[in-house]
């Protein structure tokens, strides 16, 4: 029989996985799989259990349930462990950004039956200095507001608790100024906001397009200072709104997979949604094909060649293979 370790946050989003929770078992023992369930206890709990689902040994596949901040544990784990097991995820946070850009359903059910019908995708992580972040660090203008927004407002109107959140903040922007040294070149300016990620959403409200999770570089956004509040309120418009020309003058968007951010001071960031520490200089690279996720054979990212070359690998790997 296969082994399933399921790591779930139950109090994330509106505690949605409390009433679903012997649904979705029923669902993975149904498949094939003994599952073992660890609840969430506290901060970087899920970190620590997914190192051990890693150590321990016997595991096929590791599962987490939660919002993305549950599921950058979980991936640090991953990181952290020299035989790190595959992942499927449950998306049940605020925002679920991530699970946005792999197509995963909201549904909690439908998304259980996803992993177990699902095949390999392997996918790139970020690295921030020493430690790692799954789809996004940003630094400036809102980036306070994904981590200081109350949890039981975001539960309540979800993303667009970062938004009008943020939009309070507005009076009091400060710009940054900063240096950025990214593959062979330099920029040097003021900056309100920074963003460096691979997702196909930020707080459920920017939308990015044309993005793979898994070709070895970011999407990176940076937004000067305008002139007034009246260009910025435009900015952010523009932004918000995927059918809207971006004001090129002060917003500037490339891909790199590897930036340095010098400045003078020490700049606080986020990590997928939560506050990731303050640096005045900052190292960003990319982890290329370095977590394997099971996504569904209709999502986005499908790639035969990774799949067979996956596929071989297990073969050497008995602990990974899935039983017919």
């Amino acid at each position: 029989m296969k082994k399933l370790y399921f790591i779930t946050n139950l109090r994330s989003g509106k505690n949605a996985m409390r009433g679903k929770l012997a649904a979705v078992i029923d669902i993975f023992t149904a498949a094939g799989y003994e599952v073992t369930v660890r609840t969430t206890q506290g901060r970087r709990d899920a970190t620590a259990a997914a190192e051990y689902a890693c150590l321990v040994g016997g595991y096929d596949l590791i599962v987490c349930s939660g919002g993305d901040g549950t599921l950058n544990e979980v991936v640090q784990g991953l990181m952290h462990s020299q035989k790190p097991l595959p992942i499927g995820y449950i998306p049940c946070g605020s925002t679920n950004d991530f699970g946005r850009s792999l197509k995963i359903p909201t549904d909690i059910e439908e998304a259980a039956r996803q992993i177990v019908n699902g095949h390999p995708f392997r996918c790139d992580i970020g690295r921030f200095n020493s430690c790692n972040f799954l789809y996004v660090a940003a630094f400036g203008a809102f980036t306070e507001t994904v981590y200081e927004t109350p949890q039981n407002v975001k539960n309540v109107i979800g993303h667009m608790a970062y938004l009008l959140h943020g939009l309070t903040r507005i009076p009091s922007i400060r710009a940054l100024h900063m240096k950025i040294e990214y593959d062979g070149k330099v920029a040097e300016d003021d900056y309100l906001f920074g963003m460096v990620s691979n997702t196909a959403s930020v707080g459920g409200m920017l939308k990015l397009n044309n993005f793979r999770l898994d070709d070895g570089m970011f999407e990176v956004m940076l937004i000067r200072k305008p002139p007034n509040v009246m260009q910025l309120n435009k900015i952010i418009t523009q932004l918000m709104d995927i059918n809207m020309d971006i004001d090129e003058e002060y917003v500037s968007y490339f891909r790199a997979s590897h930036l340095r951010f010098i400045s003078n001071e020490e700049i606080p960031w986020t990590l997928d949604g939560e506050y990731g520490g303050a640096s005045c200089d900052t190292d960003i690279g990319i982890c290329h094909h370095a977590v394997t996720f099971w996504v569904s054979d209709d999502a986005p990212y499908h790639d035969d060649e990774i799949r067979r070359l996956f596929t071989e690998e297990q073969e050497e790997a008995p602990h990974f293979e899935k039983e017919e």
